[in-house]
């Protein structure tokens, strides 16, 4: 809203320093300090209130040292989160940007889905929340809604730098030749072709989708191509593995999120790590200078995503003055569902979500654990009549609680690891 305001003052009456908010780094730096002001300046007040309302954590006696004492401490801490990211994100971003739209839905949706979840443990009493299926089938929407919004809506293209053609004119013949941007007079060429008789250059946009394979020569994919055992035709089919594809990344980042927030900052301080490396995704899937340098998909629009990731980095950092060891505040389902559908919808928007395993790899192993422990415990027992675990407790930072290890030790080299994986996210857009 502020930027449209300071867009209209910079074009109609030239004010200075109206035209600082067309810059997009300068309204991503303002939008991560509101975000962390915010979080600062309100969130003891929210604490407060959610604690005058008796809106505390219930806590189950699983043998984890300092458990018991986080018992009544103030839970869905989540509506921090939700306030420091969709504040600034309405102040400072382009609002008719299309890959801002799908996150604040997102967001939105998430949200909603964790608060009523929240609402059912804290005021009704059952700790179980709301019911599994219910909360699966509610991000399986959002994904499906997201899925179809990035497949069908006008504004969602790309650029592909591999494909860059000098045209010239023979006997009335377009004649494709393959170029480097250097031939072309160091004009940079996205998806299209110059007509070096007319000294013409022609770009055009394409719907696609392809996505970044790590680590591979070719470091793309289609989805469609999963399909090609089907033989001639398989091309229209590919939407419906991208649908499938996105419902699955949702759901499973989400609760991998989720599973994540067990102990003091690991979930907030985690999901941090993960958004600064995705906003660099962003900046540069959004640069055609970056892009053409990288070899990567160029993504119209999608540089517009860095004021969203701003305002999700401030409110992750935000909410950890509150919630490092010891918590003054869970975030709840509220918050932890929310964080990991924006962070899996963030790298499908920039065509990065195969690299997911790696960045999100403290999720994905917190959520593996999970899934070995009870598939183990089930196997054993009707195998040999008495279930057996490989872990001590999952989710996995239960298992080291469990080995006598403190939960700030526990956290800090999570984040360590978190880091480092990011590291090796980033380095993969140039090993192949």
């Amino acid at each position: 809203m502020i930027y449209y305001l300071f867009d209209f003052l910079h074009k109609t009456f030239n004010l200075p320093g109206t035209g600082v908010f067309q810059f997009l780094t300068f309204r991503a730096l303002v939008a991560l300090i509101v975000s962390l002001g915010i979080s600062l300046l309100l969130g003891e007040k929210i604490i407060h209130y959610i604690r005058k309302k008796s809106i505390g954590e219930t806590v189950r006696d699983l043998g984890l040292a300092g458990q018991i004492q986080k018992t009544g401490t103030p839970t869905m801490g989540g509506l921090i989160i939700l306030l420091c990211i969709i504040v600034p994100t309405l102040l400072f971003a382009k609002l008719n940007n299309i890959y801002v739209l799908i996150l604040l839905i997102t967001t939105l949706g998430m949200g909603l889905i964790g608060f009523v979840d929240d609402y059912i443990k804290v005021f009704k009493k059952d700790k179980e929340g709301l019911k599994g299926k219910v909360k699966v089938a509610g991000q399986v929407v959002i994904g499906f809604i997201v899925a179809l919004l990035l497949y069908y809506h006008p504004d969602i293209k790309v650029r592909n730098f591999k494909e860059v053609y000098v045209y010239e004119v023979k006997e009335g013949k377009y004649l494709p030749k393959p170029i480097s941007h250097h031939e072309a007079n160091g004009i940079y060429l996205e998806k299209g072709f110059y007509d070096k008789t007319n000294e013409q250059y022609h770009s055009h946009d394409t719907k696609s989708l392809s996505t970044t394979i790590p680590f591979m020569k070719s470091h793309e994919m289609n989805y469609g191509e999963i399909l090609s055992f089907m033989g001639d035709g398989y091309e229209k089919y590919g939407v419906v593995m991208f649908v499938l594809a996105v419902i699955f990344i949702v759901t499973a980042v989400s609760n991998g999120a989720n599973m994540t927030d067990g102990i003091d900052g690991l979930a907030a301080g985690t999901s941090a790590i993960i958004g600064v490396t995705l906003g660099i995704f962003a900046y540069v899937s959004g640069n055609t200078v970056f892009a053409n340098y990288l070899n990567i998909m160029y993504i119209p629009n999608s540089g517009e995503l860095i004021v969203f990731i701003s305002s999700f980095v401030g409110a992750c950092v935000g909410f950890l003055w509150y919630n490092s060891y010891p918590a003054q505040v869970f975030m709840g389902d509220t918050g932890s569902l929310t964080l990991g559908g924006i962070i899996a919808v963030i790298a499908i928007c920039i065509r990065k979500e195969l690299l997911l395993p790696i960045l999100c790899g403290i999720f994905f192993v917190e959520n593996l654990s999970v899934i070995l422990q009870v598939g183990y415990f089930k196997y054993t027992k009707k195998r040999f009549g008495l279930g057996k675990r490989i872990f001590l407790m999952s989710p996995l930072h239960h298992h080291y609680q469990k080995l006598g290890l403190h939960e700030s030790k526990i956290v800090s080299r999570f984040w360590i690891i978190g880091v480092s994986l990011a590291f090796l996210t980033i380095i993969t857009l140039k090993i192949r």
